[in-house]
């Protein structure tokens, strides 16, 4: 058996730092639940000369990969190095040199992560992403293992703390999308380059993972429908507040005989709902499963420590496999292939906000519109005062599909009395 269990680590960032922090303080830990220490043996970084505030001895840097991946005796690989192209090719030449690897990249495990659990197979070695997704919350390992019994059938949840931060900040302080903005930025959460975040790249990429676990598929970043921060108008957020719904960045994933629909967009959804009351840079997931029921999990979706957990916890997870002699003796091949559902498929209920001419019949020609494409309006609603060059009404839809809405939103632009779809949502949180 082996006496130590060494680890090449690919960077010391933000989260490596974290990982190596966690691994120094919580060794009589790990000791006691593996029976073995678990050591860092070697650490790539871009500058091996660079003096760092670490416990690590200055001879355990380097700048060549060679040295970690051709060293026999250093047992796995964890890249938290980020980025795509780079640390797409470290995890190959590990998997392929025999050494099992966590990454907490979720751009490589969105991009390519069935390629890499193939190659994980194929090598007899394991490869574990937990840090992907959520931060310090375990959804990765939940749906492998916990709720592996199941038969999944959606997810709804908020897995981007950045954009949930602003939000909160937007509603609660009334600050505006800058303001807010500017104080992620000075706290961390946000990166000086923010795009990927409030775009809904970020949480796209993470929605690609979990669905691809939970519906056993292969869910690749183009079958996510994305709409971005940048569609919240001013005035959205306390029209939702009237209406009794809170503005959220979310992802969804359901599952049904059709096929299969993932978005990340801003929806309204309920105050009764627990997701509404999920504020700041913590991340929250709905599991609804056949059996279970509904589930959910709860946690900061960043930082470096809650971060470094989920990594270390992986970590312990390929230790005990290797000690046990088990590692890379999981399939991963998908169990369905992935059959997106066409847009007049895929149902929800939507808050339209229109901006109007201040003329009488104008309420009338417009529900009729809705009418006309089979569409039925669960709420009408002028808003007093004058807004957007005209009159603000609000129609909040029953069930429709993503057609019907698109082919409204298609009509209303042809209508002289309209001066412009001013913001659009669909709304969440009252049914699956």
């Amino acid at each position: 058996m082996k006496s130590e269990i060494t680890i090449g680590l690919l960077g010391l960032g933000v989260v490596g730092g974290g990982v190596a922090t966690i691994l120094h303080e919580h060794q009589d830990d790990l000791n006691h639940k593996l029976g073995v220490p678990v050591k860092i043996k070697k650490v790539l970084v871009k500058d091996a000369t660079k003096k760092r505030d670490t416990y690590l001895a200055q001879e355990m840097f380097t700048t060549d990969l060679d040295e970690l991946i051709e060293d026999p005796s250093i047992d796995l690989i964890v890249e938290v190095i980020g980025g795509a192209t780079e640390a797409k090719q470290a995890i190959e030449r590990a998997l392929r040199a025999g050494k099992g690897v966590v990454t907490a990249n979720k751009d490589v495990m969105a991009e390519s992560g069935l390629e890499l659990l193939k190659l994980a197979d194929e090598n007899k070695c394991d490869l574990f992403y937990e840090a992907s997704v959520g931060g310090g919350i375990p959804l990765i390992r939940t749906l492998e293992d916990g709720l592996a019994s199941d038969r999944i059938t959606a997810l709804t949840g908020i897995v981007n703390g950045t954009t949930n931060f602003i939000l909160t900040k937007m509603k609660l302080e009334k600050k505006s999308y800058e303001e807010a903005l500017a104080e992620a930025t000075e706290l961390g959460f946000a990166e000086a380059d923010p795009s990927a975040d409030v775009d809904g790249i970020d949480a796209a990429r993470k929605m690609a993972i979990l669905a691809s676990l939970a519906f056993s598929t292969d869910v690749h970043l183009d079958n996510v429908f994305v709409r971005g921060m940048d569609v919240i108008q001013e005035g959205d957020l306390e029209l939702a507040e009237q209406f009794g719904y809170t503005v959220k960045m979310a992802g969804s994933a359901k599952k049904d005989e059709d096929g299969i629909e993932i978005s990340v967009e801003p929806v309204f959804i309920r105050n009764a709902h627990p997701l509404a009351s999920v504020n700041n840079e913590f991340n929250a997931v709905y599991v609804y499963g056949d059996a279970v029921g509904e589930t959910m999990f709860y946690g900061p979706g960043a930082g470096s420590l809650p971060t470094a957990t989920s990594v270390t916890g992986d970590i312990i997870a390929a230790c005990r496999n290797l000690l046990l002699g088990v590692n890379g003796r999981r399939v991963h091949a998908p169990q369905h292939s992935c059959k997106a559902k066409s847009d007049d498929q895929i149902i929800g209920r939507y808050f339209h906000r229109i901006s109007v001419k201040d003329k009488v019949g104008v309420l009338t020609h417009l529900s009729s519109i809705y009418s006309n494409h089979g569409a039925s309006l669960a709420t009408v609603v002028q808003p007093e005062g004058n807004q957007n060059g005209g009159v603000d009404l609000v129609m909040i839809t029953h069930q429709i599909s993503r057609q019907q809405h698109k082919d409204i939103m298609q009509a209303l632009q042809n209508v002289p009395e309209v001066n412009k779809v001013v913001s659009y949502y669909r709304v969440e949180g009252e049914n699956k």
